[in-house]
């Protein structure tokens, strides 16, 4: 489904356009547009919780191949999205959805060195993309000279 499809449905039950719309009238049945109203209502209200759930994914089992980037100097010291300060000589690195906390192997697919880093922040937010490793990490992995490298990412159980 279409994401705008309830955002849309909300703003013509709230703008009225649903209950007064074109097929309004002296004949028109206003029971039946209440209740399409509450119907769309409801629908828009559903779609907008199961859209702020999480998106957390157990780590366990974890194994994708994707590039990894890395980030450095820029950022070091500023707040991760999981509350703690990005650290660029850490083991870390940023996932959009494994749980903060997870420890996970990183494989340079060129030359089969790896790295355990934890996770500790969201990102990266460079379309296609699968981690972001801190510069420690990365360097690990010897992909400081090109910056991106294909990687294997393994989530390793505690």
């Amino acid at each position: 489904m279409n994401p705008l499809l309830p955002a849309i449905a909300l703003y013509l039950c709230r703008s009225g356009f649903i209950r007064d719309g074109p097929h309004s009238g002296p004949n028109s049945s206003t029971g039946a547009s209440d209740l399409l109203r509450r119907s769309l209502t409801t629908l828009a209200l559903f779609s907008l919780l199961a859209g702020c759930a999480s998106h957390d994914i157990d780590p366990r089992g974890y194994n994708q191949t994707g590039t990894a980037s890395y980030y450095g100097s820029r950022h070091h010291g500023k707040r991760t999205a999981s509350g703690e300060p990005f650290n660029q000589h850490g083991l870390t690195a940023a996932h959009r959805s494994l749980p903060f906390g997870s420890r996970v192997m990183v494989t340079n697919l060129a030359n089969q060195r790896s790295v355990v880093v934890r996770i500790n922040d969201r990102g990266p937010h460079t379309r296609g993309r699968l981690i972001d490793l801190s510069r420690a990490a990365a360097e690990k992995i010897g992909m400081l000279r090109s910056g991106t490298a294909r990687v294997r990412v393994q989530g390793l159980s505690d």
